[in-house]
């Protein structure tokens, strides 16, 4: 017995539905959260520096993004950006381990993989796309059945095509990561041991180590890249490079101080216990202790770490941060100011610190503020947090078209493009005709106006 060809649109709406999910599949993540720090920062820009320069690229035009995202993961979207997801850095013990990572990812972008990815995407998606018309054409004759084998048919060879496609990039990838690594005198024991780290994870949780259970994946198996890998790391005169010890113990900080920022209090303490007394155990429960509201204990963390080394800016931007986001900005002036100025103006501390000065509530403190964020989103436009403190200062100060501009700025990157286009026209109709500020509200509102035509053609 067959349905009634009556059920149809029911039938039709589950086949849109299973196509949705194939390209729901094969399309890169676009909306992650996004973590900035100034330090995590500056460790992945070292780590990365000589791995850019043995694959000849331009390290001004490789940026590395932080995301908040719990998977062992990294990807490269949008021509020369390489996403490093948070669980990447949790799950990798050593510097070492992320460079191989790195070196990967510069892999697919010397390799044009991005571009490439597009291509395949859409060959998949063409396939997939008929099946959907073979489909629909036998879901209105009636024949249900027929309906759904000629999809599932489609989707199959849409997605074994794309799969095996992506596979040899990684693996290809694999080999061009191995010559960076040894271009940069760095050793691949670290992206051995990470790669023997998934491949004991990946039989942990049942998944089958043969060639067929491999197919259905974006990657090769963990077990395949290190046969393939290992003796082409061992040859290498690189082998038995040492570690740098330095790049070793700020990749620990920071491991610790983003678990600290990311995890619940409790799982921290448990993790990094108050019976060690290391500078990444301390950094972890710093953050815990001040997330779960114990001030003393976090500033007791911070003023521990500052006796080691009292010229980190960075443990000074962690105390400022404590003493501003607990209420007392006035104390917190004196070690983000310091912070400051450690590190020439970088636009995150920066920002902290403009944020601080306004916090007091003295206007006093104003020229100070517009000047310290001014010079940060002149390092650094894409942050909006500093953005919004400017339109802050210039607001109290009266100036009420910068203070529309600056919000604009804010609005803009955080995709809320009607609000953008309000501020940036209102700023425009206030500022001087000409002048670069003028100008700027003009090209926002532009943006803005992109992008929301943009949206509207993709409904």
């Amino acid at each position: 017995m067959r349905p009634h060809s009556r059920h149809s649109p029911r039938l039709l709406a589950a086949i849109v539905a299973l196509f949705a999910s194939f390209a729901l599949a094969v399309q890169p993540v676009a909306a992650q959260s996004v973590l900035r720090d100034a330090e995590t920062e500056a460790l992945l820009a070292d780590m990365a520096r000589p791995l850019i320069e043995a694959s000849e690229l331009e390290s001004e035009n490789i940026e590395i993004v932080l995301i908040n995202d719990p998977s062992i993961n990294a990807f490269v979207a949008g021509g020369q950006v390489i996403y490093i997801h948070s669980g990447l850095i949790d799950a990798a013990e050593t510097a070492n381990e992320v460079q191989g990572v790195l070196a990967h990812e510069l892999g697919h972008i010397t390799a044009g993989h991005v571009t490439r990815f597009n291509e395949r995407t859409s060959a998949a998606n063409g396939i997939s796309i008929l099946s959907l018309v073979l489909g629909v054409g036998a879901a209105l004759a009636g024949a249900g059945d027929a309906a759904l084998g000629a999809i599932m048919a489609g989707q199959q060879a849409a997605m074994g095509s794309f799969l095996a496609f992506n596979r040899n990039q990684e693996a290809a990838t694999d080999l061009a990561g191995a010559r960076y690594l040894s271009g940069a005198g760095i050793s691949g024991r670290g992206s051995l041991a990470f790669f023997e780290r998934l491949r004991n994870m990946e039989i942990r949780r049942g998944y089958a180590q043969t060639q067929d259970a491999s197919y259905s994946r974006t990657h090769p198996l963990a077990g395949d890249r290190l046969q393939v890998m290992r003796d082409l790391y061992q040859r290498d005169p690189a082998w038995d490079a040492p570690e740098d010890p330095e790049l070793q113990a700020r990749f620990l900080a920071a491991r610790a101080k983003l678990f600290g920022y990311l995890a619940e209090p409790q799982r921290t303490l448990d993790m990094y216990p108050a019976s060690d007394t290391g500078i990444p155990a301390r950094y972890a429960r710093a953050y815990a202790y001040h997330k779960d509201a114990q001030v003393d204990l976090a500033l007791a963390e911070a003023d521990a770490l500052l006796e080691r080394e009292p010229d980190n800016p960075y443990f000074l931007e962690l105390k400022g941060q404590i003493l501003l986001e607990s209420g007392r900005p006035q104390e917190a002036l004196v070690p983000l100011r310091r912070a400051t100025d450690l590190t020439l103006n970088h636009s995150l501390i920066a920002g902290t610190f403009g944020h601080a000065l306004i916090a007091t509530e003295d206007e006093a403190h104003h020229e100070e503020a517009e000047k310290v964020l001014r010079a940060a989103v002149a390092k650094d436009r894409m942050n909006p947090f500093a953005w919004y403190q400017l339109g802050v200062v210039y607001a109290a100060r009266g100036d009420m078209a910068r203070a529309k501009l600056a919000s604009a700025e804010q609005q803009v990157m955080n995709r809320r493009y009607p609000e953008a286009l309000r501020s940036a026209q209102a700023a425009e109709a206030e500022l001087e005709r000409g002048t670069p500020d003028w100008i700027r509200a003009q090209d926002i509102a532009l943006q803005a106006r992109a992008a929301l035509e943009r949206i509207r053609d993709n409904r």
